[in-house]
């Protein structure tokens, strides 16, 4: 459109009757020489009037090619419809724009920068040093996109870089063209809708639109659309409706407009009126959240069959800062406001809000568009495949299911345990019924014998109620205590102490060796007075109670383990059994064996002999590659007899220098050096560590002399000639040909294994 310039007009004489420049230049067209034909009417003829002058410059511009270029390409993406889009690609590349979270990756990008610079200035090469900056970029972008904050994904939705509702329409589109107004003489630019294709079918879109940049997002209103932008929408929701094109909406705004204008233009009502026709439309709707989702400004196309949201995108109905204003008083809780709204992606489809994630690349979908938009392709196409199987009746019915169930709650119903951890507790002081001696020992001796039993019956030795019976000892014995503390009177030094110790751990992980101090007296001092408790007897009986049962748990446990062990062995050995090789050299070599007519494998002659020898080897291979892939290894019985009586020796071993410590001049030293350790640790000198160094080699000496017995010694002697005669090689009593180093076994990790299988015993 052309434009005019106009420079100031001169004007000379009198002009009290004369008429203004405006008429004179409004005229123009009804005029001669720019004189009004009323004012020509008006003057003498022959008068010549020279009392003013006009001039006016006209610029030269551009011409503007809109609706159409001047040539326009007739087989630009999109159809040629598209040049009526006045969205195109921005000139300039937006700037890198670089979040408070994001820093760390920054300074390693940089890294990464100088070193090929200074690779291309000195012409080295640093390519080693290149690629670890690299891989160690992408560990640390990997680390940080894998972990994020709810703050720190809304950051992201916010991102300016990111993605806008054009930008995905024209990268999965075939053809798209741009409808606008809502017939009420109105364009909101905030909204934006249009048909198109995908795959080669006709789908409706509409969606949040904003800007790339401060000059498009003043245009676009920032994303957050006027009642024109929604009564837009319902316009197209109709017309998708009436020809039954499916419908795409895509979700991006911080909330619809709040200014007076809007409000008095009814934002509210066309809100209203939207959310109602939707959940009346006849044809598929899918909704994608693809960036921030606020309130019912998103909401308002959002009544969807299948609401799907981008890995980092949010849908709120308060953003973190207004919650956290509101809460808190300060928009400064963002962080915990953002982590208890619950808004994100994952969050969302456990509350099943949201139907589904769509991956973003690492770095966010700014990181990579197109590679986005071609995700969000994938799932509009997976979703319209299986809402296009429902008829018109089920879609309707499933888009009202959808929304109606979402907080439902009915009375008498148990609640799921997930959601039972988020609700507020009730804060009832718990009162334990304690049970009598009579009875605890009555319910043990059920569960005997239930346990014989269920042993007896089944191989699998079953636990029935021992859990439980040991929970409920624990927690009566915990009453038990409490009722002790409070009887010998030191329940106000315990609590203080725990308060110690909590401020301790607030400021370092470590409790202070002072602090560790006060614990093991206040410990000492409660065990001292104990005994003066009037619920002492049955405070020990429950203890000892629960130690036996504790005691049956674990052997049960082993003995269960020890049971599953065994059958997957002689599974195993089984299989290897049974493969056809093997069974055939068994049952030639038995053939052989029966044909010489020797009963005893002593008499066999020297060929048999190392035939049977070799296929002993063999199976013994079979077997022990078997219990190694299992973790465990072949032993043995001399072996597992030598491992049992070291056990034994050990614990003797520790008996005795128990009872050494116990006594009361090594017990006083041993106190002694405690608080040496305590008092050098604040006040480290020459004295205290030689003190230190003589305490410890008198406690040292006193537990060597208590353990260089004879009856110790004289074992340990019978026991090392027993090791030494299982080392050597033997045949054993089972079949096996062993070889075997019992300090290796003794070290293994596995449990020891007798060759004694079924498989083994029925080839010899």
């Amino acid at each position: 459109m052309g434009s005019m310039t106009q420079s100031p007009v001169s004007f000379t004489g009198n002009l009290a009757s004369k008429p203004s420049a405006s008429d004179l230049c409004k005229s123009s067209s009804n005029s001669v020489c720019g004189e009004p034909l009323k004012a020509l009417g008006r003057t003498q003829l022959g008068v010549k009037r020279r009392d003013f002058t006009i001039s006016a410059k006209v610029g030269k511009v551009k011409k503007h090619e809109y609706p159409w270029p001047e040539d326009p390409d007739l087989n630009v993406k999109g159809g040629v419809l598209s040049h009526l889009s006045p969205f195109k690609p921005l000139k300039e590349k937006p700037k890198p724009v670089t979040l408070d979270f994001e820093k760390p990756l920054m300074d390693l990008q940089k890294k990464i920068v100088d070193v090929q610079k200074m690779a291309n200035e000195t012409g080295l090469d640093f390519s080693d040093q290149i690629i670890s900056l690299e891989n160690k970029y992408q560990q640390a972008l990997k680390d940080l996109y894998t972990h994020l904050t709810p703050i720190q994904r809304v950051n992201i939705a916010r991102h300016p870089n990111r993605p806008t509702f054009l930008d995905h329409v024209f990268n999965i589109t075939e053809k798209f063209v741009e409808l606008h107004g809502d017939r009420a003489g109105y364009d909101d630019p905030a909204v934006v809708t249009g048909l198109g294709t995908i795959n080669g079918r006709s789908y409706m879109f509409m969606g949040h639109q904003k800007g790339r940049n401060t000059k498009e997002n003043i245009q676009r209103n920032f994303g957050m659309p006027t009642p024109h932008g929604y009564r837009k929408a319902l316009r197209m929701m109709y017309y998708a409706d009436h020809h039954g094109f499916p419908i795409i909406t895509f979700i991006d705004t911080p909330g619809a407009y709040a200014d007076l204008k809007s409000e008095e233009l009814g934002q509210g009502e066309a809100i209203a009126q939207n959310l109602r026709t939707m959940f009346g439309l006849k044809v598929p709707i899918v909704s994608i959240v693809m960036g921030e989702g606020g309130s019912g400004g998103a909401l308002a196309i959002g009544c969807a069959n299948k609401l799907l949201m981008l890995e980092n995108a949010v849908f709120y109905v308060a953003s973190p800062e207004a919650c956290a204003a509101i809460l808190w008083k300060s928009a400064k809780a963002s962080p915990k406001a953002a982590e208890k709204l619950k808004i994100t992606a994952k969050e969302l489809c456990k509350l099943e809000v949201a139907d589904g994630i769509i991956p973003e690349p690492l770095g966010g979908a700014h990181a990579d568009s197109y590679w986005t938009s071609q995700q969000i392709k994938t799932a509009i196409v997976e979703s319209m495949d299986e809402l296009g199987k429902m008829d018109t009746e089920e879609l309707l019915k499933h888009r009202a299911q959808k929304f109606r169930k979402l907080g439902g709650f009915q009375e008498g119903i148990p609640i799921d345990p997930k959601k039972k951890v988020n609700m507020k507790k009730k804060e009832e002081t718990i009162v334990l019924s304690k049970t009598s001696e009579v009875e605890l020992r009555d319910e043990v001796q059920k569960l005997k014998q239930q346990i014989q039993k269920a042993g007896k019956a089944s191989a699998d030795h079953p636990e029935p109620g021992l859990n439980e019976l040991i929970e409920k000892l624990k927690r009566e014995i915990d009453s038990e205590y409490e009722e002790a503390v409070k009887a010998v009177g030191l329940e106000d030094k315990i609590v203080m102490l725990r308060e110690e110790v909590a401020k301790a751990r607030n400021l370092k992980d470590q409790l202070t060796p002072a602090l560790k101090e006060k614990i093991e007296l206040l410990n000492d001092e409660f065990n001292k007075n104990l005994p003066s408790a009037p619920n002492y007897s049955s405070l020990k009986y429950k203890l000892d109670m629960l130690k036996e049962l504790s005691n049956a748990q674990n052997m049960s446990e082993k003995s269960t383990n020890t049971d599953k062990l065994k059958v997957e062995i002689d599974k195993r050995f089984k299989e290897v059994m049974d493969r056809p090789d093997l069974k055939l050299k068994i049952e030639t070599v038995k053939g052989e064996i029966a044909k010489s007519g020797v009963s005893e494998l002593v008499n066999l002659n020297q060929d048999l002999k190392e035939k049977f020898v070799q296929l002993s080897e063999e199976l013994e291979s079979e077997f022990k590659a078997i219990l190694e892939s299992m973790g465990l290894q072949m032993y043995p019985r001399s072996a597992l007899e030598a491992k049992a009586k070291l056990d034994t020796l050990y614990e003797e071993t520790d008996m005795i220098i128990e009872d050494v410590i116990n006594s009361s001049n090594l017990k006083d030293k041993i106190d002694l050096l405690k608080m040496e350790v305590v008092n050098a640790e604040n006040t480290p000198d020459a004295k205290s560590k030689s003190k230190i160094q003589a305490l410890e080699a008198e406690i040292k000496q006193a537990v060597v002399e208590a353990v260089s017995s004879p009856e110790l010694k004289e074992k340990y002697e019978k026991l090392q000639a027993q090791i030494l005669e299982a080392t050597k090689s033997s045949v054993g009593s089972d079949g096996s040909l062993v070889q075997h180093n019992l300090d290796d076994q003794l070290k293994h990790d596995g449990p020891p294994v007798e060759v004694n299988s079924e498989a083994n015993r029925s080839f010899v």
